[in-house]
């Protein structure tokens, strides 16, 4: 992609990089030639990407790393620091949701407070909605807070968080997450009025309804079918389909590309096939 040239030689770092749809991130930049950074807790997967983003044409480089752990953060900087200098863009991908920050049902009903077979809202722990709120938020606050550094003063840095539909109005069981997704995004705004005046564009992408380890089994069930809840799904989405990764990736190098998005920050872009837009009449 031509269009993109100006990210070649750039360094990317993505947290949760070994993720579906980070991982889609991290061949799309690879694609430009650029050095590509992924960070993640598994090193198996992680080096999967890297060896797939040095085929296309990338530079990559596999860190183990706990995004809500801020020594570990500092020692992947330190790695990613010396295997290329200076970062250019950060991509905050991890985080995502747990399935003890859920409740089993949309709606409260007399009993299920007394239900042993229901997680009520009352029965959701405090130690389970932290997880979800430290996985997304203060996993998006640590590496900023590392990272930003080198960001600082330099022509063409970004800073580009992973928000959700859930940023824009609340989804029904998962109230961890949506309350969680809902920070970033108002974090996201917060981070681009901060660094306004540094050089530092801070955006965020969020993403309509993709198939990833994480949701299946809210969205199939065991035989592969679509429960009801993504029936619900795609009746809402006005293009008819879940989203496939590589839908996001134009919105992603869009937002890392300084040439095409140069006066664009405190944006969250949905990349949702009308699902934001609609609401059902």
């Amino acid at each position: 992609m031509d269009k993109f040239s100006n990210l070649k030689g750039k360094t990317v770092v993505i947290t949760g990089g070994s993720g579906v749809l980070c991982s889609h991130f991290a061949y799309a930049y690879a694609e430009q030639g650029m050095n590509v950074a992924v960070l993640g807790r598994t090193m198996a997967k992680l080096e999967a990407v890297r060896d797939k983003i040095n085929e296309l044409g990338g530079n990559g480089l596999a860190v183990t790393c706990d995004v809500v752990d801020k020594d570990s953060v500092i020692k992947a900087k330190k790695a990613v620091n010396d295997a290329f200098g200076k970062v250019d863009i950060l991509v905050n991908g991890a985080g995502g949701n747990h399935p003890r920050g859920n409740t089993t049902k949309e709606f409260y009903e007399d009993g299920d407070m007394e239900n042993p077979d229901v997680v009520s809202f009352f029965d959701l722990e405090k130690d389970n909605f932290n997880y979800v709120f430290d996985l997304n938020i203060v996993g998006t606050l640590i590496p900023t807070q590392v990272f930003m550094p080198d960001l600082l003063g330099r022509k063409g840095t970004s800073v580009i968080n992973v928000a959700s539909m859930s940023s824009y109005h609340p989804l029904t069981k998962v109230s961890a997450y949506s309350a969680a997704k809902a920070g970033i995004a108002n974090f996201t705004e917060w981070l681009a009025v901060h660094f306004s005046k540094s050089g530092v564009r801070v955006n965020a992408i969020a993403p309509g309804w993709f198939l990833t380890a994480q949701n299946k089994t809210l969205l199939t069930n065991e035989d592969g079918s679509l429960t009801e809840r993504s029936k619900k799904v795609i009746f809402h989405t006005p293009m008819d389909r879940f989203g496939d990764p590589d839908d996001l990736v134009g919105t992603m190098l869009y937002l890392a590309d300084d040439t095409l998005s140069g006066f664009v920050t405190g944006a969250v872009i949905p990349v949702d096939g009308g699902f934001q837009a609609y609401f059902g009449v």
